[in-house]
Parts: structure tokens; C-alpha cells; sequence
């Protein structure tokens, strides 16, 4: 939304699994409510994708919405070098979720980054707030201070 570089590790050919947050919290409530005490139930959205077509959907939708040209906010994306040791590729297994508790995702991930672009394009007021430096030193300050108990 600034026109900042848009750093990608490597070649954005890193894979991970993506779920809307609605989504995710659905599934907790599920487990919470109906889940077998002491299991483990891996929550994952089924939808792998490299981190260069995630951003270069966000870059469309974002260039839909300001009425930008695509080309302009792709040009933004800047290949950085990847961290030692990074994961290639993040994965869950959900079908023990959906087999015992019925739980499956209800929003794709088109959807789900389209309404994310939307919240953040509609809060704005609460992005400033984040990227001032006001929210980041209070977050290092409890972030700081939860170290030290």
C-alpha cells in the first residue's frame, strides 16, 4: 500500500499451506468443543502455494482496488537471499480433522486474500498505527518485559 520493495526470499520458490484466519479459528472452537482430550488435530488449508504467486495475487488484487497498474506494484518485488536453513516447503496433514470432527476450510484462498486486502485497505488508521513506531515499541516493550518474568 506504501509502494515499498516487496522483499521475497530466494526466487519465491518456497511452498506453504494457507488458511483464512476465520477459518483457523472455526477449527480451534471445533476442537475445543468436540475434540478428544490429550489428541492432536493439524488445522491446514489445503491450498500450497509458492510465496511468488501469494505475492503477486496480493499485488493484483491491491492493484484492482487503488486502480494502479499491475506492473507498477510488481515491480516492487525484489528477490532478497533466502535464510541458511530455511524450510523449502511448510505442509500440514488435516485429514485426521476431517475425518473425526468434519471440519473443513469454507473460504478459498482467492477469497480469503481478498478479504484480507479489503480489511487492511478499510483500517488504514490502524496500519499507520503499526507502522509508526508506536505500536512497534509497545509491542517491544511487553514483548521485553514477558522475557523477564
Amino acid at each position: 500500500m506504501q509502494c515499498k520493495p516487496l522483499p521475497v526470499y530466494g526466487k519465491g520458490e518456497n511452498v506453504r499451506d494457507w488458511l483464512y484466519v476465520e477459518d483457523n479459528c472455526r477449527a480451534i472452537a471445533l476442537v475445543i468443543e468436540e475434540g478428544q482430550v490429550g489428541e492432536i488435530y493439524n488445522i491446514g488449508g489445503g491450498e500450497e502455494r509458492r510465496n511468488i504467486e501469494i505475492v503477486k495475487l496480493i499485488c493484483t488484487l491491491l492493484a484492482e482496488r487503488l486502480g494502479e497498474p499491475l506492473s507498477k506494484l510488481e515491480a516492487l518485488i525484489t528477490f532478497v537471499k533466502d535464510r541458511p536453513g530455511h524450510d523449502f516447503r511448510y505442509a500440514l496433514n488435516s485429514t485426521k480433522i476431517t475425518n473425526e470432527l468434519g471440519w473443513k476450510p469454507l473460504v478459498c484462498l482467492e477469497e480469503g486474500l481478498a478479504r484480507t486486502v479489503d480489511w487492511y485497505l478499510k483500517h488504514r488508521d490502524w496500519v499507520q498505527q503499526v507502522i509508526s513506531g508506536e505500536y512497534q515499541e509497545y509491542y517491544a516493550q511487553v514483548y521485553e518485559r514477558g522475557w523477564r518474568r
